[in-house]
């Protein structure tokens, strides 16, 4: 697998990161454009690697404060053709799909876990689905609702905000889902309230739903499916492959518990909604925690760039410069 960086850089600053870019393991191709970029004046360098050794280059770019006084991009080529290429990531040590590229992790999850408009409405409409489907007994409602709901965003960001303490990160995503949920279970709530008096369905219509009894009826699978989902969650995330997520989606059981609650309260069901409200915690409890493990795994059999070496990089880039 292989990645492209862009780097905009100072002049001043640009022969210490091509040192660094071609000592670089993985690295296939290095292009500099001397005095290219126009806004901040300097030169732009493209560099072609492995994926697997992009993490430490922009540790190392980091070092030479790059990010600060220039900029560096990440993207990943469709197709590169390109014998060099294919023995960079042959040279370059584990495996691309295992990489981590950290800031990569934290964009994506900071992206997905604000609360907009958007995110809003994807889980108040997922509420709405899971709540006909409790209703009418229909699983395949419930199941809709589960692809539909859009929370998996902000519990992953939680997950990264605990792991990699970017506080703020995890303030956004707490926000989210502080919000998001309660408005949404707001919402069904007040679609129930107004459905009974029409006859949409009987006050009794939780008595009669065996398809929908799992969702107040939380056990200990209840908090391993959560795990489990939580796991495959953050390594779809890790290694881009966003098609795993659609299982992860349709696994967990919090849209629906939440989707419960509401129409458990409205019909004076309080047993059955503290049932699902259990289900609620146990699935959200159990997916930050599996992907804050998932992280931390990562973390530890990632080799990370140490102190000293930075500090060299830096004054090295200061000589080079004066």
């Amino acid at each position: 697998m292989i990645a492209q960086l862009r780097i905009c850089v100072p002049e001043k600053l640009s022969a210490a990161v091509m040192d660094c870019c071609t000592g670089e393991l993985g690295v296939a191709e290095v292009s500099r454009q001397r005095g290219a970029s126009v806004l901040p004046p300097g030169d732009i360098i493209h560099v072609l690697l492995a994926r697997e050794s992009v993490e430490r280059l922009v540790e190392k770019l980091q070092a030479l404060n790059v990010q600060e006084l220039g900029s560096v991009s990440v993207s990943m080529p469709e197709l590169v053709l390109s014998d060099r290429a294919d023995k960079a990531t042959a040279d370059a040590p584990g495996e691309g799909a295992d990489a981590v590229i950290w800031d990569e992790v934290s964009r994506q999850t900071g992206e997905d876990s604000r609360l907009t408009w958007s995110y809003l409405a994807f889980l108040i409409l997922a509420t709405q689905l899971a709540a006909i489907g409790i209703v009418t007994d229909s699983t395949i409602a419930i199941v809709g609702a589960m692809a539909v709901g859009p929370e998996f965003g902000p519990l992953a960001a939680l997950a990264v905000a605990l792991v990699r303490r970017q506080w703020q990160l995890g303030r956004s995503a707490a926000l989210a889902l502080g919000i998001g949920f309660p408005v949404a279970m707001l919402a069904a709530a007040l679609t129930a309230w107004l459905s009974v008096p029409l006859g949409l369905f009987p006050p009794d219509v939780l008595d009669r739903g065996s398809a929908v009894e799992f969702i107040y009826h939380p056990g200990p699978y209840s908090l391993i499916v959560a795990v489990l989902a939580g796991t495959a969650g953050m390594l779809s995330v890790i290694s881009r492959r966003s098609a795993a997520l659609i299982g992860v989606f349709i696994s967990v059981t919090t849209v629906p518990a939440a989707g419960f609650v509401a129409v458990a309260l409205v019909l004076g069901e309080y047993q059955k909604a503290a049932g699902s409200a259990l289900q609620l915690g146990l699935n959200l409890v159990g997916i930050v925690a599996a992907a804050a493990a998932v992280l931390v795994f990562y973390r530890l059999v990632t080799k990370r760039l140490p102190r000293g070496a930075a500090l060299r990089l830096r004054r090295k880039a200061l000589r080079s410069g004066s």
